[in-house]
């Protein structure tokens, strides 16, 4: 597979700019991704914070309430310890927020919306993740307090969610008390927001990349567009060569036809003449070699006559295509043999010169081929106007040939090339229909377009 100038020009125009917009998308996807992503980093950083001063708040709040009580009591004083036990069962707020309390033997003493777990041991607890829970808790209340992360069971859905506790501690009582806050609610805002910011990168990348095709659709109907404008030109340019080489083709065959017929012709009939005349003064039996000359001048004359026909005969520029076409078949019989056949209708010579130069050109070429090549034993050509213009079809019983030609096969001569040039010159139409699967025969039809008919002459008495 070759490519193409225009392939290459193409080629060279887009290639980069498919590059340019390909590196664009990577960097922008990426320099996106990277600012979104510290963006919502900062984000939920602000959140958890804002959860953990809520969480500070909540545990202050609930120390006001129990510190006269844990302030008076004694260490062994039960009483207080039910009294505080009591109010922080009371202390609820939200769907799952509570307060709890662990001893620092890990026997849990409050927990209002989990009663379960009241009474129990918990040490060695941990989350599905492997997070130490009880013993973590107890230990920040000992150091003084602070906060703790771990999945834990939602009251109000009983599923697990990721948690946020904090934690201080009854030094006196040895108490580790706290409240814990879900921030299932956070996470799920930080992964819509990614969520977003992911799909608004690939729309980014979707509008670059519809961008770029677009600016390569731009690309290529400017270049097709300038390709079909310069085609048209050269087609154009191609087409006024080709009917300056036609015009100067036929000017010179009918410079070179009158030059045969005027000069070359005269001369050879007066040489002619004055042979016969030299004749006639010699003595018959000294005359014979003489006689074969004149017959041989004579075959001469007629065939510089027949060449200068040729080239440019008079009868078609003086009563038309028709006659010159009658003229064409009855020479090309006597001279062949073959039986030779033309029908035609009054054209009343209304065809302009092009026309009828090129029409008898293809007559003339598919008679020399039908000669040279065909073998065949009838021919009959008809000239015929109708509605879309003239047909010239010339059909004969011979061998045939191949058509379309194929790549690997015979090439054929410039013959059917100047056919084909010279009624595409006029905007017409030339069929070729050949023999095929034993049958036999060649049927040439050219076909002129009305624009090429004179418009009719009036008739004068």
């Amino acid at each position: 597979m070759t490519i193409g100038y225009g392939q290459k020009v193409f080629l060279l125009a887009t290639l980069p700019l498919v590059i340019a917009v390909f590196l664009i998308s990577i960097v922008v996807a990426r320099q996106s991704t990277q600012l979104a992503e510290r963006e919502i980093q900062a984000l939920e950083t602000q959140l958890i914070a804002t959860k953990r001063e809520e969480l500070k708040n909540y545990l202050s709040i609930a120390r006001t309430a129990v510190v006269n009580t844990y302030g008076r009591a004694a260490p062994d004083d039960e009483a207080a310890k039910l009294t505080v036990t009591q109010e922080l069962s009371s202390m609820l707020y939200g769907q799952d927020g509570y307060f709890f309390v662990f001893d620092y033997d890990g026997n849990n003493l409050v927990a209002p919306r989990q009663t379960d777990l009241i009474g129990r041991n918990w040490l060695g607890l941990t989350d599905p993740n492997g997070t130490a829970i009880t013993d973590e808790l107890i230990r920040i209340a000992r150091t003084g307090g602070g906060f703790h992360s771990f999945v834990w069971t939602k009251p109000s859905t009983g599923e697990q969610a990721s948690m946020i506790a904090y934690v201080n501690g009854f030094q006196d009582w040895r108490w580790a008390i706290g409240t814990g806050i879900f921030i299932d609610d956070v996470l799920e805002n930080v992964a819509a927001s990614r969520a977003e910011v992911q799909a608004r990168v690939k729309r980014t990348s979707f509008y670059i990349v519809a961008i770029a095709i677009v600016a390569l659709m731009g690309v290529f109907l400017t270049g097709m567009l300038l390709n079909i404008r310069e085609r048209r030109l050269a087609d154009v340019k191609l087409k006024e060569l080709t009917q300056r080489i036609i015009d100067t083709q036929e000017e010179e065959r009918g410079r070179v036809a009158r030059e045969l017929h005027d000069g070359i012709s005269q001369m050879l009939v007066g040489v002619r003449y004055a042979l016969e005349l030299t004749r006639r003064k010699l003595d018959p039996q000294s005359s014979d070699s003489l006689d074969k000359g004149i017959e041989g001048l004579s075959q001469t004359i007629q065939e510089v006559r027949r060449i200068s026909r040729d080239l440019r005969p008079g009868v078609l520029d003086d009563l038309g295509l028709g006659p010159a076409l009658q003229a064409l078949t009855d020479d090309f019989r006597a001279r062949t043999g073959i039986n030779t056949e033309f029908e035609t209708v009054v054209f009343r010579n209304r065809l302009d010169q092009d026309a009828r130069i090129a029409l008898y050109r293809i007559a003339q070429e598919a008679l020399t081929n039908i000669e040279r090549h065909a073998g065949a034993r009838q021919v009959v050509m008809s000239l015929k106007g109708h509605r879309h213009g003239a047909m010239l079809r010339i059909a004969d019983d011979g061998v045939g040939m191949v058509w379309p030609p194929s790549k690997h096969g015979p090439a054929h001569g410039l013959g059917l090339r100047n056919m084909q040039e010279r009624i595409e010159q006029l905007g017409g139409s030339l069929r070729i229909t050949t023999a095929r699967n034993g049958q036999t025969g060649t049927i040439i039809e050219a076909q002129v377009p009305l624009t090429h008919l004179l418009n009719p002459q009036k008739e004068t008495a």
